[in-house]
């Protein structure tokens, strides 16, 4: 489908890569791999033919299309949110026109038996059949079930889109390139702008697309459950094996090490050799051996190394002064923007030293939380911050405030007081800012760039309390791993938000869920979270719709016949009564479950002390209620998959 051959790129003469040559084959499922500046998202616009190159060719076979997605981008805000993600079908609108036209002319014809006329009849034939796997006939339908796996809801399809963020507005891009189908999708950080649901989503349709997918993400588990393919990009040269992500790690790191071995070992035979040679060469009677051995050595193919880039990220939190046992105590909070409840009645208590994780999909108050323990926007209810406690927030969008304007030396220089003056050089070469970089303005640097820039300024005044809202956002590999370790390592209390299960393994002992207006908190980890709701995975908490979408499809195409108005009114009206019905038994559903999530609480707080506590009946109406609850879920999931089937079944009336 496409071939890159010998590819060359150079900025200020200096080479990003050099000679990369590599193919993409049909059903190909790539995931572009490197550190932050290595030339991923060069690669990705020089294969969407939006970026010069210096050296090589790039071969596209003819009629193959392409979907680009770009980290940034500038959306159009002239339409509502379903009018804007319409216009992936202007192709589809071209289609129609030309079949149209043909059949006009088909109609005029009376040659039957002519050649002219059965190329006519061809034409037709294809574009008909193009324009049905395109879902021409299904647009509006694929497109609002395609938005609402993205996180949009019903209400917000006729939103104007300069009222959503641009997170949502990038979801909408995404939602016009899948629409379109195109051959070869170009993705470059996709699930940066995702909540937890969205990424379940994306990742059900990726693992069927019909064409190859070439994406960069950082994202280890997204890579692992969609890629079969690795090309990692490093020190301008690629390797390029045919696995997913983790398992491409194992097998370079198992490569390099025979490459070590096998070059320790000829290097060893190279020197005995020449002490050899060195020791007999003025002996005649070791003349013949001597020279054997000279001719061996010029003949010897030289082993190399591979240079590998070990540059990473220095990064250490100061020690965090003390603070009081309590850190944040939430007492009865609520948010409403106007009528909109985002959620109410949030009750914890954050102690000195914990480490929170929370989760959830978009929209259900995480970010609005932290704000408002940052004293940010208003409230309903109290909280409280604790004696001597030093916040260091790190915000969602915190690289995109730096001032553009600014140097990286000076952005960093205008913040340290003090002591910390003299060491600023220092940080920024631990956060790998050369002597050659610290000049460069903020404007010109990359997404990774700007996040390490960001997480340096944290570093110039001790904290003892972290709230960090999407840290890893473009940061490679390496960097997230460093940023885990110095946050697992950081000696005061941590309040994360993250839809990246990779990094938060291992990372938070307690977890607070913000679901259905609610902020639920679940003792432990995130593992032990994943366990309680029976997940195989974080980003797994709605993986059914897309399988139902599927079902969906091939009902609609083995109907037989349409029904007419009348029938399809009455249809709509017996299945909005199922529906109601439905909603109101999973509603309540969601209450019961709730109150055992509430009694759970109670009782495990009665068996915290022995001063109330009676082991015996406590216990027995904890594995009660527990048993309760998990028999209420799976009705409540069954629940769930049959509206989806109702509501979809709607749809196509």
């Amino acid at each position: 489908m496409i071939s890159l051959n010998n590819i060359t790129v150079r900025f200020d003469g200096i080479a990003l890569f050099e000679n990369i040559t590599f193919k993409v084959n049909p059903k190909n499922r790539i995931g572009l791999a490197g550190r932050n500046g290595a030339g991923k998202s060069t690669l990705l616009k020089i294969i969407a033919g939006i970026q010069n190159y210096d050296e090589g060719t790039v071969s596209i076979a003819k009629d193959t299309t392409i979907g680009y997605l770009p980290q940034h981008m500038k959306i159009s805000d002239s339409r509502n949110v379903l009018e804007e993600t319409l216009t992936a079908f202007e192709h589809i609108n071209e289609l129609e026109n030309a079949i149209a036209k043909l059949n006009h002319q088909i109609a005029e014809r009376t040659d039957y038996e002519s050649e002219s006329y059965l190329e006519l009849i061809t034409q037709v034939t294809e574009k008909t059949e193009h324009y049905q796997l395109l879902g021409g006939d299904k647009r509006e339908g694929l497109t609002e079930q395609t938005l609402r796996g993205l996180g949009f809801q019903n209400k917000d399809f006729t939103r104007h889109t300069s009222e959503f963020s641009g997170g949502w507005r990038m979801r909408i891009e995404l939602a016009k390139i899948l629409l379109q189908k195109p051959d070869i999708l170009l993705l470059d950080e996709p699930t940066n702008h995702l909540d937890i649901e969205s990424i379940a989503w994306l990742e059900e349709i990726l693992k069927s697309y019909h064409g190859s997918v070439i994406m960069v993400s950082h994202d280890r588990f997204f890579l692992d459950a969609i890629t079969n393919r690795t090309i990692e990009i490093s020190l301008g040269r690629i390797y390029d094996y045919p696995v997913a992500y983790t398992k491409y790690t194992e097998i370079i790191k198992e490569h390099r090490e025979q490459q070590k071995a096998t070059y320790e070992n000829q290097q060893k035979k190279i020197k005995e050799t020449e002490d050899f040679i060195e020791r007999f060469r003025y002996k005649a009677t070791k003349a013949v051996q001597v020279q054997s051995r000279i001719k061996m050595l010029e003949k010897m193919d030289r082993i190399e190394i591979d240079e590998t880039d070990n540059s990473a990220m220095n990064l250490k939190f100061p020690p965090a002064p003390r603070s009081g046992d309590v850190v944040v105590d939430v007492n009865q909070v609520s948010k409403s923007y106007g009528d909109l409840l985002v959620f109410q009645q949030a009750n914890f208590i954050i102690e000195r030293g914990e480490k929170i994780s929370f989760v959830g999909k978009n929209g259900e108050g995480k970010t609005t939380l932290v704000r408002i323990i940052m004293d940010e926007i208003p409230y309903d209810g109290h909280l409280k911050i604790g004696h001597n406690v030093k916040i260091g927030y790190y915000a969602q969008n915190q690289p995109e405030q730096l001032n553009p304007n600014k140097t990286v030396f000076e952005t960093i220089d205008d913040i340290a007081t003090g002591d910390m003056r003299t060491k600023t050089r220092d940080i920024l070469g631990a956060f790998l800012f050369g002597s050659e970089d610290i000049d460069k303005k903020v404007s010109i640097l990359s997404g990774g760039e700007k996040a390490r820039l960001a997480l340096a300024c944290m570093l110039l005044e001790p904290v003892n309390l972290l709230v960090m809202d999407e840290p890893t956002h473009h940061l490679d590999m390496i960097s997230k791993d460093v940023l885990k370790s110095a946050l697992q390592k950081f000696d005061g209390t941590l309040i994360i938000i993250s839809h990246d299960r990779y990094f938060l393994e291992g990372l938070s002992d307690k977890t607070y869920e913000f679901r259905n207006k609610k902020v639920i908190e679940h003792l432990g980890g995130i593992d032990e979270f994943i366990r309680k709701r029976k997940l195989e995975r974080l980003n797994e908490l709605n993986s059914s719709a897309p399988k139902q979408a599927k079902k969906s499809v091939v009902k609609n195409e083995e109907k037989e016949a349409p029904v007419d108005n009348k029938q399809k009114y009455e249809a709509r009206k017996a299945l909005d009564k199922d529906i109601r019905k439905i909603e109101k038994e999973a509603k309540a559903k969601e209450d019961f479950i709730s109150e055992c999530e509430n009694k759970i609480e109670e009782i495990n707080h009665k068996l915290a002390n022995p001063a109330t506590a009676n082991y015996a009946t406590d216990t027995a109406e904890l594995h009660s209620t527990e048993d309760n609850m998990e028999k209420a879920m799976e009705e409540w999931e069954i629940l769930l998959e049959e509206l989806h089937k109702l509501e979809e079944k709607r749809e196509t009336l």
